[in-house]
């Protein structure tokens, strides 16, 4: 075995823990990616509860427009956010085996 060989053997070695998955790190993401979502449905729903207020007369227009704008934007950043897993899990099929 030449020394070059014996050095990969060993960089690889020594990053391969590195590489293993953090369990901890795993709930932290799991657990942020879950809380984005309640946000998201939260301000939905506020925004679906003052367009009924509205409708009814009981909220400002004000009100409306700005409950209106955050779910818009709710909206268009899961689209993002959609769109850029797919296109992740795209890219990721067509990698060769």
């Amino acid at each position: 075995m030449d020394i070059q060989s014996l050095m990969a053997a060993q960089r690889y070695t020594a990053s391969k823990p590195a590489l293993q998955p953090d369990p901890a790190s795993a709930q932290d993401v799991q657990g942020r990616f879950a809380q984005a979502a309640r946000d998201f449905t939260d301000t939905v729903r506020r925004g679906e509860d003052v367009a009924q207020a509205s409708m009814i007369g009981d909220a400002d227009p004000h009100a409306l427009v700005e409950a209106l704008a955050q779910s818009e934007l709710a909206v268009e950043t899961v689209v993002a956010v959609r769109n850029k897993v797919v296109e992740a899990y795209q890219e990721i099929l067509r990698m060769p085996v």
